[in-house]
């Protein structure tokens, strides 16, 4: 199955405005941790991938 990036972006950004409007620590914590998952996620797609990304001249 093949991996939609803008929906992991997308997550990943809810994930940070969560956290960022949480009331306690413990939510605070919890979205910031999915948020570094989504990022994980993120960075493991873009290295799969960057051998087909064109460097800018």
């Amino acid at each position: 199955m093949e991996t939609d990036v803008n929906y992991l972006l997308h997550r990943q950004q809810m994930a940070l405005i969560r956290a960022q409007g949480s009331q306690s620590e413990q939510g605070k914590a919890a979205y910031e941790g999915l948020a570094r998952g989504y990022a994980s996620r993120i960075d493991a797609y873009r290295q799969a991938n960057q051998r087909m990304i064109l460097p800018a001249h």
